[in-house]
């Protein structure tokens, strides 16, 4: 996997996604100063749950809502902090996340944004957090149905996995950079559970290959690739929001299809590097090392990555 470098421009919109934390994210993701954050830190809302664990709680607990402006227009924005308990969700974290979605119901903003950063659901706050993920997926359902996009961007330290993979999957567009991994199931979940023969949680390279941005972008799992920089983000976001699809009969139809196919022709691949061969990549095991520009080029040689359906 190849990482982008750590910037050490004084220009916000030149951080590192993945360093970032998630309201240095929002703040230089939306117009200068036009973040305004709901249910901040001083309001103390945390989980009621965590003390009974002897854990420490957060006075956010783990995300940051709030409105905006990006590029004059008015949009939501959620950013998971994946350094608060691996970003995981429980109650007043899914709380704050479903408030907020079905405001902008209310709102009609041009977008919803929410920045994933999460391992999935906390399992001190299991049926909590269950609940939560269901709720969100109506909520933004419900959203799309009226108009309002949905747009997901990954690149934070804890990937987009467990309740975030299916929550992703519900988005409207999803923005994926080299370090974002979407899966519903993580790795050390797998291993857990079928073995380290099977799937070994500290082969970083494997799990690159198997959930990372680039193998998502690949096979359609992600619509957009961007360089590890908030600037990167920014400028997909608001391409994406442009290229959201209708959400309607035709799009669930399309979709489905799309995954009957996938199925037909990767069902039985071992490996991501099988799959990139069969999509029509010369040289699959280069696909880790290219950088964003050879990326994008091999993309657009490719007849799976552009769809209007994940």
């Amino acid at each position: 996997m190849a990482m982008s470098p750590v910037s050490l421009s004084a220009d916000p919109l030149d951080q590192s996604w993945y360093e970032a934390s998630a309201r240095a994210r929002l703040d230089a993701l939306v117009d200068p100063g036009s973040f305004e954050e709901f249910l901040g830190p001083e309001q103390r809302v945390m989980s009621p749950h965590l003390p009974a664990f002897d854990l420490p709680r957060a006075f956010d607990d783990g995300i940051v809502v709030g409105r905006g402006s990006l590029g004059g227009s008015l949009v939501l924005l959620a950013a998971q902090e994946g350094r608060f308990m691996g970003g995981a969700f429980g109650e007043i974290h899914g709380a704050k996340l479903v408030g907020l979605l079905r405001a902008a119901l209310q709102v009609r903003p041009a977008a919803v944004l929410i920045l994933f950063d999460t391992g999935g659901v906390r399992l001190q706050e299991a049926n909590a957090g269950e609940t939560a993920i269901a709720e969100i997926m109506r909520a933004i359902a419900d959203l799309r149905r009226a108009g309002v996009p949905v747009i997901g961007l990954i690149g934070g330290r804890a990937g987009c996995y467990g309740g975030g993979g299916l929550i992703a999957g519900t988005c409207s567009r999803l923005v994926v950079s080299e370090g974002g991994r979407i899966s519903v199931s993580g790795p050390e979940v797998i291993e857990t559970n079928k073995g380290a023969e099977e799937f070994d949680s500290r082969d970083r390279a494997l799990v690159w290959r198997t959930m990372g941005g680039k193998h998502r972008r690949l096979i359609g799992g992600a619509d957009a690739f961007a360089d590890d920089t908030i600037r990167a983000f920014r400028d997909a976001a608001r391409e994406q929001i442009g290229k959201a699809p209708a959400f309607d009969l035709a799009t669930l139809e399309a979709e489905q299809a799309r995954l009957e196919a996938r199925l037909d022709l990767f069902g039985d691949a071992r490996d991501a590097t099988e799959i990139w061969s069969r999509l029509g990549v010369n040289d699959p095991a280069a696909v880790p090392g290219l950088d964003t520009d050879r990326f994008d080029a091999l993309l657009a040689r490719l007849p799976e990555a552009p769809h209007d359906a994940r």
